[in-house]
């Protein structure tokens, strides 16, 4: 299996520590950890009190890096909680496993547009898969955990409680690469706002306002924020744009006030779980997108 050298990969912890990265050691060429697990733990050294996890175990100091990293070539994981991290995963089809799987650098472009923001320019690795690591500093003043597909599809996140291979590491598909930005920049307000916990959802059916407009706009509405609030975890925000889109002829039409389609689907979106400021720049995009898309009443 593949790895490299052994003073390249302890250069490189060495490097992660000194930005104030915790890390630990990963098998060699693999993305695993090569700690024990707590089944196999004896309780002694660190352990003495009690099984301490990967990210516990993390560290920056450099005698206990230069004491791992002389035992083997390991790769180097990041305990993204401990060093005040949040980093964005940008997976690509093949990192799914198919090739209609969603691209993650796609969707979240388009995430960015939709916001009115560029991509954030900031400390990103390049992953064998082709795939690509954003590095961000985490606000203090809330603790974000790993997500799946929460900003966009195929879209991750790794905060408390993940990590993520550092540059420098190399597994048999080819290694992890430094790409650009040698600074991570701070979390961006906008996107703290789609990754903070979302309120629990109100209990009871979804109740529409009552309203003037078509039976069949206003059944269309109901039935595609049923399908918003039923969306799979990986699918919330997918979902709430196809069948915002959906709904927009009806608005185009005539027969649906747009405050009131927004007005729904924005509870709907909130209630399964996305943050008040993703819905809203879902919906609109494709509230607009439909109605300019509309074809006439007699043609549909």
């Amino acid at each position: 299996m593949p790895h490299a050298p052994r003073t390249a990969l302890l250069n490189a912890a060495l490097d992660a520590a000194a930005r104030g990265w915790h890390v630990f050691p990963l098998r060699p060429g693999t993305k695993r950890p090569a700690l024990h697990g707590e089944a196999t733990c004896t309780g002694t050294g660190l352990c003495a009190g009690g099984h301490v996890k990967w990210e516990q175990r993390a560290t920056t100091d450099p005698d206990r890096i230069r004491a791992a990293w002389s035992r083997a070539p390991f790769n180097i994981g990041i305990a993204t909680g401990p060093s005040g991290l949040l980093v964005i995963d940008l997976d690509t089809p093949e990192h799914k496993g198919t090739s209609d799987a969603p691209d993650g650098a796609t969707t979240f472009a388009a995430l960015c547009e939709r916001a009115g923001h560029a991509v954030p320019t900031t400390y990103r690795t390049r992953t064998p898969s082709g795939g690509t690591h954003l590095y961000f500093t985490a606000p203090a003043s809330v603790r974000l955990g790993n997500t799946a597909g929460t900003i966009a599809d195929s879209v991750d996140t790794r905060g408390w409680g993940g990590y993520v291979v550092a540059a420098g590491s190399i597994t048999p598909a080819g290694p992890y690469e430094a790409l650009c930005s040698s600074v991570a920049v701070p979390l961006p307000a906008w996107l703290q706002t789609i990754l903070q916990p979302a309120p629990a959802p109100s209990a009871g059916p979804l109740r529409l306002p009552a309203v003037d407009g078509s039976r069949a706009a206003l059944a269309a509405l109901e039935a595609e924020c049923a399908a918003v609030a039923t969306a799979p975890e990986g699918l919330r925000n997918v979902t709430l744009n196809r069948s915002a889109f959906k709904v927009g002829r009806f608005v185009a039409w005539g027969d649906l006030p747009r405050h009131v389609a927004e007005d729904a689907f924005q509870a709907a979106g909130e209630a399964r779980g996305l943050s008040a400021a993703e819905c809203r720049a879902t919906i609109r995009s494709a509230l607009d997108s439909s109605i300019r898309k509309a074809q006439p009443r007699e043609a549909a």
